[in-house]
This record gives C-alpha cells, sequence and structure tokens, in this order.
C-alpha cells in the first residue's frame, strides 16, 4: 500500500469507488484522506465481511457485486480505484467503459493489474541458474488470450490473459 500512495490524487472531499476492494485497505486510506463518499465493491462476501470488520468508517459502504454487475452510475466518482482484480475479468474493456463512463468529468482511474508476462502461462516460473538465482522468465502464450486456471492462496482461481495492447488500446478506445 505504501507505493501506491504517491499515485492517488488529492482526495478531500471526493468520491471514491474502490472495484474489487478486498478488505477494504484502499477505502479506509481514501477515507483518512478526506474522501466524503466512498463504496467498495467485491465479488466475495468473505472479503466484504473482513473488510467491514477491519476497515470500516463512517463515509464507508461495502457491497457484495461483481464489477461486471455493478451498475456504474453516470458522472458519479470522482476516483475509482482497482487494485489486483482486472484479470479476473473476461471482457476488461467492458469494464473500461463503465469506469470511464461512471467518472465526473476529470475523475482518475487508477488500478493494477497483474503484467501480462505473469499471466501468459499457467504453472510459468522463473528459469534458474545452475546456483539457484533467476536468470530470466519464459513466455508461452502471450499472444492467446482467455481464460487461465491457476492456484492461488490455497485456491483454484480462474483468471483472465489479456495482452498489454489490449489494456492499452481498452484504455485509450475509451477515453483514458
Amino acid at each position: 500500500m505504501a507505493s501506491l500512495k504517491p499515485l492517488f490524487p488529492s482526495l478531500e472531499g471526493k468520491s471514491v469507488l474502490d472495484l474489487g476492494c478486498g478488505y477494504g485497505w484502499h477505502c479506509k486510506f481514501a477515507e483518512e484522506q478526506g474522501a466524503t463518499k466512498i463504496l467498495g465493491i467485491d465479488l466475495s462476501k468473505k472479503m466484504i465481511e473482513e473488510a467491514q470488520k477491519r476497515n470500516s468508517g463512517n463515509q464507508i459502504e461495502y457491497r457484495i457485486s461483481g464489477l461486471e454487475e455493478y451498475d456504474y452510475p453516470e458522472n458519479e466518482w470522482d476516483c475509482v480505484i482497482s487494485n489486483l482484480a482486472l484479470h479476473y475479468i473476461e471482457d476488461i474493456v467492458e469494464i473500461f467503459q463503465k469506469v470511464y463512463r461512471t467518472l465526473k468529468p476529470g475523475g482518475i482511474f487508477l488500478f493494477n493489474i497483474e503484467h501480462p508476462v505473469f499471466t501468459a502461462g499457467v504453472g510459468q516460473d522463473w528459469i534458474y541458474t545452475d546456483d539457484g538465482k533467476p536468470q530470466y522468465w519464459a513466455i508461452d502464450n502471450y499472444f492467446i488470450t482467455g481464460e487461465r486456471n491457476t492456484h492461488f492462496l490455497g485456491c483454484d482461481v480462474v483468471k483472465q490473459h489479456h495482452t498489454l495492447t489490449q489494456i492499452i488500446m481498452g484504455l485509450l478506445n475509451n477515453g483514458f
């Protein structure tokens, strides 16, 4: 979280939407920075329950919702945040369209996503030297987009692989 703080705009008096809010850390940070309306959404009921326990606040509302299902009211939010959630979305371009529509004029979309070299192939790992040091990361199937079944935090999960070109062009073609 500390490395993301310098990227945030001033949130004093602003409205903030956190897509895939997890435990609500960014929602709490937004409240601490003076945001007056904060909504964190996450598909996981467990994550929302933890967010309510760990990071509740007077200005924060948490809601169980998938990113695809949220209604994205027009011109509603000054800042939309998404931390490591978009690589679970099949139609990322549709989310970019919805985010652009829901941002107020001059609004900010601040997100991070797993880099496509890491989502390209399942089970990929560093290629190591004989003495065990990482030498390079092999990339297979980079241009084959779509589902990637993997294991994360003890669970089987489905991630979506998008090329960097798809991500950047999706943003540029939707007003960002």
